[in-house]
C-alpha cells in the first residue's frame, strides 16, 4: 500500500488551505451544521429543546384556548336564561302595572259610588223626614215602613264603603306586586347586562387566545422542521463518520498485514542467513530477536487534559449508541500536536467529519502494527512520507471538520482497527 492511500483529495502534499475559510466552505455545505465529531448532537439538542419548549407552549395554549371557549359557551347559555329571566320579568311587570291601573280605574268608580251613597243617606237621615211622618198621622204601618227604608239606605252607604276599602286593600296589594315585579326586573337587567358583557369579554379572549394557538403552531411547525431538519443531518454525519473510519479501517488492516508480512520474511530471510553462517562455521545457529518496541511505546501528543474519553455514547435523541473512535484532548487552537512515537506520516487530508487528519505509522509495537491518527488540525507541520522522531511537532490543533470548539481527537488503530488509545499512552 503507497502512502497517501487514504487521501480523498488530490492535495495530499500540499499544505490546507486557509482553516477559516476551509471551515466555512464545509459548514456550507453541510447546511450550517456545527456538530461536533462526538457530540456533534449540540446543535441537535437546541433545536429539540427549541421544539420541546413549542410543543409546551402549544399544549399551554390550546388548553387555555379551550377553557375559553367552555367559559364562553356557558356565558352564552347563562345570556339566554338572563335573557328568559328578564323577558318573564317584564311581562309580570306589564301585567302587574295593567293590575294596578284597573285597580285605579275601580277604586275611582267605587269612590264615586260611595260617595252618592253617603250623600243619599245623609238625606235619608233627616230627622224631620221621621218626624213628619208622625205629625202627618201616619199609621204604624206607614211608620214603620219609613224606618225600613232608612235602614236599606244606610246599608246600601255602608256596602259601598265596604267595597271601598276593599278596593283600596287589594289596590294596595297591586301595586306592592308591582313594586317587586320592578325590583325583579332591574335585577333582571343588571344579571343580563353582566353576562353580556361577560360574553363579550370572552369573545375577545377566545379571539386572542385563538390568534396565540396559531402563532404558537406556526412556531412549533417551524421548530419541528428545524428538529427533524438537524436529526437528518446528524444521522447522516454519524453515518459519514462510520463509512470514514470503516474505509481507513480496511485500508490500515491491508496494511498491517502487509506490514506483518513483510517483517515476518524478513525475520525469515535473516533467520536462513545466520543457518547457512553457522553451517559454514560449524556452529548452533543463533536465535533471531523480534525488533524492539518503538522508542518504549507511546506518549501523549499533548500535556493537557482529558475531555472526553475513547468508548460507546448513547445518543440521547436518536436513541443508538455510537463509538467515540478516539480521545479528546483539550487545547486552544495552534496548539503544537507532537508525534506519539517515532514513524512516517503516511496520509494526510480533509474529511467533512474528521477535519484535517494526519496518519503516522510506527510499525510493530508489543506484536501489533501501530498507527496513529490525529485529527480536526488547524494546519500540518510534517509531510506524507516524511519520518518523525518522537515528539516532534507534526501539527497544531484546530477545530476543522464536525467540531464546536478547539481540540485534538486522538486515535490509535491497532493492526488496522480502531482501538482505546488508553492503551498505549
Amino acid at each position: 500500500m503507497t502512502a497517501g492511500a487514504l487521501a480523498v483529495v488530490p492535495s495530499a502534499q500540499a499544505d490546507p488551505p486557509d482553516p477559516n475559510a476551509q471551515k466555512k466552505q464545509l459548514d456550507s455545505q453541510i447546511n450550517q451544521s456545527k456538530a461536533d465529531l462526538h457530540e456533534s448532537y449540540d446543535q441537535l439538542s437546541k433545536s429539540v429543546a427549541a421544539y420541546n419548549q413549542a410543543e409546551t407552549q402549544y399544549q399551554a395554549v390550546q388548553s387555555r384556548y379551550a377553557a375559553v371557549q367552555g367559559k364562553l359557551a356557558a356565558a352564552k347559555a347563562a345570556d339566554v336564561v338572563a335573557a328568559s329571566k328578564l323577558k318573564a320579568a317584564e311581562q309580570a311587570l306589564t301585567t302587574a302595572r295593567t293590575n294596578v291601573a284597573d285597580g285605579q280605574k275601580e277604586i275611582l268608580a267605587k269612590q264615586a259610588l260611595a260617595g252618592r251613597a253617603v250623600r243619599s243617606a245623609y238625606q235619608q237621615q233627616n230627622p224631620l223626614v221621621g218626624l213628619s211622618i208622625v205629625l202627618r198621622g201616619a199609621s204604624p204601618a206607614d211608620l214603620a215602613s219609613g224606618m225600613q227604608v232608612q235602614r236599606n239606605v244606610f246599608g246600601i252607604t255602608g256596602n259601598a264603603i265596604t267595597n271601598l276599602n276593599n278596593a283600596q286593600a287589594q289596590l294596595a296589594n297591586k301595586q306592592a306586586k308591582l313594586a317587586e315585579a320592578e325590583r325583579i326586573v332591574a335585577e333582571q337587567k343588571a344579571e343580563a347586562a353582566r353576562t353580556v358583557q361577560e360574553v363579550t369579554t370572552l369573545t375577545q379572549q377566545v379571539a386572542t387566545e385563538k390568534a396565540a394557538a396559531a402563532a404558537v403552531t406556526a412556531t412549533r411547525l417551524v421548530a419541528q422542521q428545524a428538529a427533524e431538519k438537524d436529526k437528518n443531518s446528524e444521522l447522516a454525519n454519524y453515518q459519514s463518520l462510520v463509512a470514514e473510519r470503516s474505509r481507513v479501517e480496511q485500508v490500515l488492516i491491508a496494511r498491517a498485514r502487509a506490514e506483518k508480512a513483510a517483517a515476518a520474511r524478513r525475520k525469515a530471510a535473516a533467520e536462513a542467513a545466520e543457518r547457512a553462517k553457522a553451517k559454514k562455521e560449524k556452529r548452533p545457529p543463533k536465535r533471531i530477536p523480534d525488533p524492539p518496541d518503538n522508542d518504549g511505546g507511546l506518549s501523549f501528543p499533548i500535556n493537557t487534559y482529558i475531555t472526553s474519553p475513547y468508548g460507546m455514547r448513547f445518543h440521547p435523541i436518536l436513541h443508538y449508541w455510537k463509538l467515540h473512535d478516539g480521545t479528546d484532548f483539550g487545547a486552544g487552537c495552534g496548539t503544537p500536536i507532537h508525534a506519539a512515537a517515532s514513524g512516517t506520516v503516511t496520509d494526510r487530508y480533509y474529511n467533512g467529519g474528521y477535519g484535517n487528519r494526519i496518519f503516522v505509522n510506527h510499525g510493530v509495537i508489543g506484536g501489533d502494527s501501530i498507527t496513529t491518527v490525529y485529527n480536526h488540525l488547524s494546519r500540518y507541520k510534517a509531510r506524507v512520507g516524511q519520518r518523525v522522531k518522537k515528539g516532534q511537532v507534526i501539527g497544531y490543533v484546530g477545530t476543522t471538520g464536525y467540531s464546536t470548539g478547539c481540540h485534538l481527537h486522538f486515535m490509535v488503530y491497532r493492526d488496522g482497527r480502531v482501538t482505546n488509545p488508553m492503551k498505549y499512552l
